[in-house]
């Protein structure tokens, strides 16, 4: 499917979104009816923990794990109350709001409790998902976002997004900011923005004004730990973030959400109500569109390249690690020509699967070596290009002689994979297990063991059928051996239910 479109399934348990660019699946979204996203979630929470050590705190929002929040994105508390609505006072210049203070800064140099003591309720938004063992991520410094703007209450200054390049456009955008600046607060304009008139960018900031006026009332009324106000939900979230310019249509195969999509768009992008639809096929939308055979391959270690080479993607706990090789590709020119060819591919599928796959933290990409500093150049040159149009931001550092690159990309909700996939069961997360051997070498070392506490002459071993088969095939003389050493009949018995490791030892008058 060429163009760029969003697809929606609304199944029974979850909601999927899939962002399709030029025909290719770039991102995917999933969220669990049971496990609904918290990012964008604002919380009256209660102080738990301050962390003088980590200038951080730990903060009970009613979630499973407190939420961590580091010294700069604390607020102090009387500083936020000036920022509520309604609750202005007279300044100096003696026009009510408009003479209202501004917060002091906080700074990572700041003293964690100068501004947080344990017990303190605090106003706070959670900005990271709960990431394995982790808590959510919270900042005190609320962030709306709207269609067209994005509202900060405690902001001092406004933005315009850096994707809107145009020079003259820009300081449009920023002459009107000022004439809409709220009371309090700043406004950053979104890329969606770029040329709209003056009326469609003030009915946004008209709207979270509103918003952010009716939260602080909520608060108010609120017990911490409590929820003072909801993000919208995956299908809403989508069309306000990623319904863009250069999206074409929006799709999805769920005539309830479908209806509330169409209110929603009615109301924030009228000009776009066209562009929506409703999927009535009988196959499932992302069989129908491709998607599924696509996640399958997304959650593949190995990933195959064009040329023949492929990639190796292994996620561990502190970084995710990958492998270019050259596979069954070798060239028609020099080695040094195939390397390169191979590594140059290699980026662009890198750049693919760090965002499909939704890859975060540190990243170590282990290209096949270069013999010549201007080939490790391209490639890195490359890398940097193809990560342009990640939104996530990313930070690399320039390939080593060894082919190496390290790079961070920020990390705000789980893999893919993690998302999809949970430890096996039967390893334990580990990805091995022990051998049969070395199952089969472990028997007859407890045999050993019990040998003089086992009633009667025979000896039963009980064990997982892979390894009883191991054990009267290879073993077959060892097992001889120990019947003789020990003077004792041993027979071995298959347990369909048991664990490839898993055995015991049972003597019998």
């Amino acid at each position: 499917m060429a163009g760029n479109s969003l697809v929606v399934n609304v199944d029974i348990a979850d909601t999927r979104v899939a962002l399709i660019e030029n025909g290719v699946i770039a991102e995917l979204y999933i969220e669990r009816k049971n496990q609904r996203s918290v990012v964008g979630n604002i919380y009256l929470g209660r102080v738990t923990r301050v962390l003088p050590g980590m200038q951080a705190a730990f903060v009970d929002v009613g979630l499973d794990r407190a939420a961590f929040l580091h010294v700069e994105d604390a607020i102090r508390p009387e500083d936020f109350a000036a920022l509520v609505p309604g609750d202005e006072t007279e300044g100096e210049d003696g026009n009510g709001s408009a003479g209202k203070p501004q917060h002091r800064r906080v700074t990572r140099a700041t003293p964690i409790r100068d501004v947080l003591t344990e017990g303190q309720e605090i106003f706070v938004q959670i900005s990271k998902e709960p990431l394995g063992t982790k808590g959510a991520r919270a900042t005190s410094h609320v962030s709306l976002p709207g269609r067209h703007v994005v509202y900060m209450p405690t902001a001092r200054s406004n933005g315009v997004s850096r994707r809107i390049g145009n020079d003259k456009e820009r300081g449009r955008l920023k002459k009107l900011l000022e004439e809409l600046k709220p009371a309090t607060g700043g406004l950053i304009v979104r890329t969606v923005a770029e040329g709209l008139s003056e009326e469609q960018i003030r009915s946004d900031v008209d709207y979270l004004t509103n918003l952010w006026a009716d939260i602080c009332k909520k608060r108010e009324k609120a017990r911490a730990p409590s929820l003072v106000y909801s993000d919208l939900d995956l299908v809403l979230r989508a069309a306000r973030d990623l319904f863009t310019s250069d999206v074409e249509k929006l799709v999805l195969d769920d005539a309830a959400a479908y209806q509330k999509l169409c209110t929603f768009v009615a109301k924030f992008m009228p000009e776009r109500r066209h562009e929506v639809s409703l999927y009535e096929g009988d196959e499932p939308i992302f069989d129908a569109y491709g998607i599924e055979e696509e996640i399958a391959r997304a959650l593949a270690k190995r990933v195959h390249l064009p040329s023949g080479g492929y990639l190796v993607i292994d996620q561990a706990e502190a970084l995710t690690a990958i492998d270019v090789n050259t596979g069954r590709f070798v060239g028609s020119g020099s080695v040094e020509e195939t390397i390169l060819k191979t590594n140059i591919e290699a980026v662009a599928e890198v750049a693919y699967q760090l965002r499909f796959r939704n890859l975060g933290g540190l990243i170590i990409i282990d290209f096949i070596d270069m013999e010549r500093p201007r080939n490790r150049d391209k490639v890195y040159k490359a890398l940097v290009a193809a990560l342009r149009n990640d939104k996530a931001r990313t930070t690399t550092v320039r390939i080593s002689e060894l082919g190496l690159v390290e790079m961070t990309r920020k990390r705000t909700r789980e893999s893919l994979e993690r998302t999809l996939h949970e430890p096996c069961f039967y390893c334990e997360g580990t990805g091995q297990i022990l051998s049969r051997a070395a199952v089969a070498q472990e028997i007859f070392r407890q045999m050993r063991r019990e040998k003089d506490r086992l009633e009667g002459y025979t000896i039963f071993v009980n064990a997982h059928p892979a390894v009883v088969d191991h054990m009267e095939r290879e073993d077959k003389e060892s097992v001889a051996e120990a019947q003789r050493r020990y003077q004792r009949n041993i027979v071995l018995r298959s347990r369909q239910d048991y664990h490839l490791e898993q055995f015991d030892i049972q003597g019998k008058a």
